[in-house]
């Protein structure tokens, strides 16, 4: 079975919360509002981003920073505009001399900040750093708890336990915005305090009930503590939310399995399917989850299927090979374990598999091989000597049969009784007497 632990946003939670703040820049208020002295052009220009009219607003800017190099609201408005216009490094260019006119400016900071991270340059922690000590000009609270939330994506790699703290600055200032907990939940998560993970999961829920996001990483928690009555009813709500989402019931029926629920498992997984019928992941788990319920008919449907598309898959093989050997299929299991090995020759359990189908169709050689091609790989189980004495004793060399006999009886001690007391009496027939 694929691991149970969720395949969640949050993973690379860095990444979308730097795509969800970069490239949307803020506007500041209109300078020219209440500033007769501003350029007739700069006014127009603000009018024409109004409209979303940005060629005409840009031609018009440049004429203003032309007349003036030091304008750093038109500065401020080209950055924006160039964004706009897909052009991120003139939008760079923009802000930073808008910043050197007038490095107070909350909104020319951020945006040059947000602008650099979506460039990946290095500088952007300066900049929404000098951002978070600012006070912007509209919506306070909100703009700078962006600024914190933004910093704190800049930070993740590099500096987790500031980015952790930026993400607190940003709740604190924002206390109804629920992304700074689902920022700070999966960076916690990556250093294992879980427990104050699962806490952000939880205020992020108690902020919006209909976020799936925590949802998801409250589940993820509980998974990886095997604490499955939780994570069931977290994942259940999900469901519920997302009624049409293979990967949630996938997850669940992941879930399921791992708590040894079988049949609610194999229920989630085929609605799953029916939501994601050619995901390859879900078909695998699937057939997994059918031979370990001993419906090996419909394992075996699973993995032929699978093999159609991937023949080459030694472990598709292997899970096909078991489903057959289960089912006394012994001939037809000995050819796919041994495509499996040819595959992938270094799966030692499955030279134990193959010795176990060859003892059935009496290839007592192909035994022999088998058990010690595993006995390189792994240690020899008891139950091995006596499987290859059997098939010595089978090809009548008796020596090594003898060998192998004593060597189960050596380390059985009392496991395999039937075993055993076949053992005693061969030796007593093949030995020679004394």
């Amino acid at each position: 079975m694929s691991a149970i632990l969720l395949i969640s946003a949050f993973a690379i939670a860095s990444i979308i919360g730097l795509a969800q703040t970069t490239g949307k820049t803020v506007r500041h208020h209109k300078v020219t509002v209440d500033d007769p002295t501003s350029p007739p052009e700069l006014i127009q220009a603000e009018a024409a981003i109004e409209k979303q009219d940005y060629l005409a607003a840009e031609a018009l800017l440049k004429k203003v920073v032309e007349q003036d190099p030091l304008n750093y609201a038109a500065w401020f408005d080209l950055g924006f505009v160039y964004n706009a216009l897909d052009n991120t490094e003139d939008s760079i260019a923009a802000y930073r001399k808008a910043v050197v006119a007038k490095p107070d400016v909350f909104e020319s900071n951020l945006n040059l900040g947000l602008m650099l991270v979506k460039a990946g340059q290095s500088d952007a922690e300066q900049f929404l750093r000098a951002a978070t000590r600012l006070k912007p000009t509209a919506q306070v609270p909100q703009g700078l708890a962006r600024a914190w939330l933004s910093l704190g994506h800049v930070l993740e790699t590099s500096k987790p336990d500031e980015a952790i703290e930026a993400y607190r600055q940003a709740a604190r200032i924002d206390p109804r915005d629920p992304e700074p907990h689902l920022s700070a939940g999966p960076l916690l998560e990556q250093q294992n305090r879980f427990a104050d993970a699962e806490q952000e999961y939880k205020q992020a829920f108690e902020l919006d009930p209909s976020s799936s996001d925590a949802l998801t990483g409250m589940a993820n928690i509980y998974m990886r503590g095997h604490r499955f009555t939780e994570a069931e009813a977290i994942l259940r709500k999900l469901v519920a939310l997302r009624p049409r989402d293979a990967a949630d019931h996938m997850q669940l029926g992941r879930m399921l399995a791992a708590d040894r629920q079988t049949e609610p498992a194999i229920a989630e997984l085929q609605e799953a399917l029916k939501l994601a019928p050619d995901d390859p992941a879900l078909q695998r788990d699937l057939a997994e989850l059918y031979a370990s319920a001993k419906k090996y008919d419909l394992a075996q449907a699973m993995y032929r299927s699978l093999l159609t598309a991937k023949p080459n898959d030694p472990e598709l093989h292997y899970g096909l090979g078991r489903a057959l050997l289960q089912e006394h299929k012994f001939p037809e299991a000995q050819q796919e374990i041994l495509a499996a090995l040819q595959l992938k020759p270094g799966n030692g359990p499955a030279y134990g598999d193959l010795a176990a189908a060859a003892n059935e169709n009496k290839n007592y050689e192909l035994v022999i091989r088998a058990l010690d091609a595993r006995a390189k790989l792994l240690p020899e189980p008891p139950i091995g000597y006596f499987l290859r004495a059997t098939a010595y004793d089978h090809l009548r060399d008796y020596k090594a049969a003898a060998e192998n006999y004593h060597r189960f009886l050596d380390n059985a001690t009392g496991q395999f009784p039937d075993q055993e007391w076949q053992a005693r009496h061969r030796l007593i027939a093949i030995e020679p007497r004394k």
